[in-house]
């Protein structure tokens, strides 16, 4: 297998561990925070590698289309780690757009490549996903709903970067006496 092969299965492979666990369902929101520098061996923010950026969102593009969830990628901090969604989406949600495009550079390898890949994106300030995959410890929690439920899936690496997932679930409340439902 190539690394693009490599790669691809494993985000596909991550994202729908955590659309299992979480019991993603159509429509639900999945933020996904990626370094490629990481992925590729390097330290984050320090060598970003645009191929990679583009397997990343063109296998999470698809993967999620499949399940019929949101995709959302979260920018780095040169842009304030605002994410690049759908812009239909982000209408619909009611999310606050800001002006940027994603660069490798300035954003990073897979918003930038996502930004390419979607039909219309846009870029928006913050999310409140119902789920999210971190590939390369890029810090996405800001970006989910509470309370968030750590998963560990198959997959634990992309390439060389540390994988971590969550799916949100409802708080509870009411102590000893309430009555949840499934």
């Amino acid at each position: 297998m190539t690394d693009r092969e490599i790669i691809s299965a494993q985000v596909t492979k991550a994202i729908l561990d955590l659309a299992v666990a979480g019991k993603l369902q159509k429509g639900d929101q999945l933020v996904i925070g990626c370094s490629t520098s990481e992925i590729a061996g390097g330290k984050i923010g320090k060598a970003s590698v645009p191929e990679i950026g583009e397997w990343v969102a063109a296998a999470a593009l698809r993967t999620c289309e499949a399940k019929g969830l949101i995709p959302i990628f979260q920018c780095c901090e040169h842009l304030n780690r605002a994410l690049v969604m759908p812009l239909d989406a982000a209408k619909a949600l009611g999310y606050t757009r800001v002006h940027a495009i994603p660069q490798p550079k300035a954003g990073g390898s897979v918003p930038a490549a996502a930004w390419k890949l979607m039909e219309k994106p846009c870029l928006v300030i913050a999310v409140q996903a119902n789920a999210g995959i971190d590939m390369g410890d890029t810090l996405i929690g800001m970006h989910l709903k509470p309370v968030a439920v750590p998963v560990r899936g198959e997959i634990t690496k992309v390439g060389n970067a540390h994988v971590t997932a969550a799916y949100s679930r409802l708080p509870y409340i009411g102590g000893e006496r309430a009555v949840y439902q499934e």
